[in-house]
């Protein structure tokens, strides 16, 4: 290696050490602490912590400032999603680089300008080709689950599915653009996602290809299915995604038992346009605030609301929002407008959203109501009436609503609420000090100084029991019981007070949740939404033909069934099947299979048998065969449903040579045996064919003559002396002197098979008598 190439390695090394040290000073990410994951609120609280820390007022080090001063760029950086995204892509800092520069507007040339189309989507909609549009807004799957979904309860959101090779997405860029103009004013939220990177999300979604826009509605998702994405396409398709009967339609008839309708704990909006629907912003908001406003929808130009105009001084030609508490004759807030903003819809109702005497039936509205507060030097008190949900106690909270209008304090210090005892059980046990053991009727006032710590303080010497003012009007029980509320309230507002006792508590349970039968419902009502959505021409007409098919099958079974039945009664006509006695009772039961043994089939019934399975054959000629094999058919029929066992017979006239020859080798003789024929009829084999051994039945077989002994004396005598008289007995023709002091026993052949059931019980539990063999003998035919 020359010098010039070690002196250009050198200036190499030193360029990138120094661009290293350069990246080390100028990482955002690595001032606050945060990796290039990090989410806006993840960047808002590290700035916080750090901002605190490094506070030139509050840390003497020298170097304070200066650090102050670099957290607080590189907050400006990353919560500006713009320049974080172009320091992510090309690491640039400088607000000064030409990528912030605008850039020329080639709009003024009109060289492909169209006055239709201008008028209809704006300039420049179809030469939009800036991609950066998706990048701005794209999202991940673990945003879309943690995030959006949650988010999704409150507020619509649109997703857009893209890809970076999509020739029809960047043509598209402009009408997107101009959705997101039209629709994020209304309240309407827009992400984008690249297919490539998130495959699995365009499946969970339904989405099949790209470009393609997906609604999303409290967790579920709606794929829009329309070639143009005009704005009133996009309209009407999310006017028909919203959940049924949102804002139904009040008239002069039904308005009392609407405006009524306060006890579900929410206050009643009614939304007057001339106009037959609502507009899809009023829709939108009605979506946010369902859990806390009920809203109706007037049409001033209908002929039943005209009452409603005069009773309440509507301007018919404008759109006007009527919010109603407890008092359905005044409305608390009201705004007329010829197009109301959403962000003065949202103040208007944020601002109206309880009840004058609000029930916690929700840790939503106990943190709207009693937010925790621990940082702030001014108390916030709630004052809580413990009831049940009964109409005996609708008399102590409509004193205490009287109490709460009438009230001096302001809303911002002071909350009246009331809750059910019942409903809220262990939030009432929590607050156990202080009062007697029954609170009901009894009032208690609330600090929330955190998320689960609460300070309080009851008011015993005060109560709304109605049989207490049934003595005494009921104006001077408000006003009592108002006296010592306002008392309390004014020494406990003070900062040198604090409340008695403290507790902590739980979250409140959900008293407006969805039951089972509910939640059900809904489901199903979303399976046939998204159906309606997917279905296509050629899946309905194969839905038809299965359907079709199935009709087609039931009505088959049902006319055979019809057939069978007439059927039926016509041979209990004609006498010919009894009354008692159907087609179904008298059915076809399988017998028991017998085979023959023969040498076309010896192979399957004996050599070739599977480890475990046996074959029971019983030994018949022509004459006897019919006397013999039902009496066998008989004994073997319990056994007829074990699958390791075939049952079969044998002529002995067939297998005569191939039975002598069984004898032979299980005997040991190395000479043929005289074996006279007769007496093997009623003979019963339980032949192994895997082992190589049988087992031997007869009426006149020791083993079945004299029992267990005498299959130990023969098998004794077997081994001792082949040349047996009972073999001889047994085997040759009959004629020997019997070695036992009883009568000789004359067997016909109808009791031939006597003992066999008995025997197959010893066979089944193993303890006959087995006879080996070396090989099985070949079965030679006639």
């Amino acid at each position: 290696m020359n010098y010039k190439q070690i002196h250009f390695a050198l200036v190499i090394l030193q360029i990138f050490y120094f661009g290293k040290i350069c990246g080390e000073v100028y990482n955002p990410y690595k001032i606050l602490g945060l990796n290039r994951h990090a989410t806006n609120q993840e960047i808002r609280r590290a700035y916080k912590q750090l901002a605190k820390e490094w506070h030139p007022d509050k840390n003497d080090h020298p170097e304070a400032e200066s650090n102050f001063i670099q957290i607080k760029k590189a907050f400006e950086l990353l919560s500006d999603s713009e320049r974080r995204h172009i320091y992510d892509q090309h690491g640039i800092t400088d607000e000064d680089s030409y990528l912030y520069k605008q850039r020329h507007d080639y709009s003024h040339y009109k060289r492909f300008s169209s006055d239709l189309l201008e008028e209809l989507f704006g300039k420049q909609f179809y030469f939009d080709y800036d991609v950066s549009f998706y990048h701005k807004l794209t999202i991940t799957t673990q945003y879309y689950e943690q995030t959006i979904i949650s988010k999704s309860k409150f507020a619509p959101y649109i997703i857009i599915f893209y890809s970076d090779w999509c020739f029809r997405c960047n043509r598209l860029v402009g009408t997107f653009k101009k959705l997101t103009e039209i629709f994020e004013p209304l309240g309407i939220e827009f992400a984008t996602v690249n297919v490539a990177l998130e495959q699995q999300l365009l499946r969970r979604t339904g989405a099949t290809d790209v470009p393609s826009l997906v609604l999303v509605l409290n967790g579920h998702c709606f794929v829009y299915r329309g070639s143009s994405y005009m704005p009133h396409n996009i309209i009407e398709f999310i006017r028909k995604k919203m959940p049924y009967n949102l804002t139904p339609k009040v008239q002069d008839d039904t308005i009392v038992g609407f405006l009524s309708g306060w006890i579900d704990n929410r206050i009643r909006g009614l939304v007057i346009e001339p106009r037959n629907q609502t507009r899809l912003r009023y829709l939108i908001a009605a979506y946010a605030f369902q859990q806390r406003v009920a809203f109706g929808f007037v049409n001033a130009n209908s002929n039943y609301c005209k009452q409603i105009l005069q009773r309440y001084q509507v301007h018919p030609h404008l759109d006007t929002l009527l919010l109603f508490n407890e008092d359905s004759e005044r409305p608390i807030a009201s705004i007329s407008m010829s197009n109301i903003p959403t962000e003065t819809l949202n103040n208007i109702i944020l601002s109206n959203q309880y009840l004058t005497l609000p029930r916690l039936s929700s840790q939503d509205i106990l943190e709207g109501l009693c937010p925790a507060e621990w940082n702030r030097p001014r108390k916030r008190l709630c004052i809580i009436l413990v009831t049940e949900n009964s109409k005996e106690h609708n008399f102590a909270r409509e004193a205490l609503r009287n109490i709460a209008r009438r009230s001096e304090f302001k809303a911002e210090r002071v909350r009246f609420a009331y809750i059910f005892k019942e409903k809220q059980i262990d939030f009432i046990n929590a607050l156990s000090r202080g009062s007697s053991d029954d609170k009901l009727l009894r009032i208690v006032i609330l600090w929330r100084r955190d998320t689960s710590r609460v300070k309080y303080e009851w008011i015993n010497d005060i109560t709304l029991n109605k049989r207490f003012a049934d003595n005494q009007s009921l104006d001077r029980v408000i006003n009592q019981t108002k006296y010592q509320i306002d008392s309390t309230i004014q020494r406990l507002l003070k900062t040198s007070e604090a409340l008695t006792y403290e507790a902590f508590i739980k979250n409140l349970l959900d008293e407006h949740a969805q039951d089972f039968i509910n939640r059900w419902v809904s489901k199903i009502f979303y399976v046939f939404d998204y159906i309606m959505d997917n279905i296509e021409k050629e899946h309905i007409l194969a839905t038809i033909s299965l359907l079709g098919t199935i009709v087609l099958m039931f009505a088959v079974g049902y006319a055979m069934v019809y057939l069978v039945k007439a059927e039926e009664e016509s041979l209990k006509a004609k006498g010919k099947l009894s009354s008692n006695v159907s087609l179904k009772q008298s059915r076809y039961i399988p017998e028991l299979k017998l085979h023959e043994l023969r040498a076309e089939k010896y192979n399957g019934m004996v050599r070739l048998l599977k480890p475990g399975c046996r074959t029971i054959v019983l030994i018949t000629d022509l004459r006897t065969r019919p006397k013999l094999i039902p009496p066998f058919h008989k004994a073997v029929w319990p056994y007829r449903r074990t699958k390791t066992l075939i049952f079969g017979h044998m002529l002995i006239e067939k297998g005569f040579s191939w039975y002598s020859e069984l004898l032979r080798l299980s005997l040991c003789e190395s000479k043929n045996l005289q074996i006279n024929p007769r007496n093997c009829v009623g003979t019963v084999l339980a032949l192994n064919g895997h082992r190589k051994y049988f087992c031997m039945y007869h009426a006149k077989h020791p083993e079945s003559d004299r029992g267990a002994k005498g299959m130990e004396s023969m098998a004794r005598q077997l081994i001792e002396k082949q040349d047996d008289p009972e073999t001889k007995i047994f085997f040759a023709n009959g004629r020997t002197d019997e070695s036992d002091d009883s009568e000789p026993r004359i067997l016909l052949e109808e009791n031939l098979l006597e003992g066999l059931s008995n025997w197959l019980d010893r066979l089944f539990e193993g303890t006959t008598h087995r006879y080996y063999i070396n090989y099985w003998p070949e079965f030679f035919t006639k």
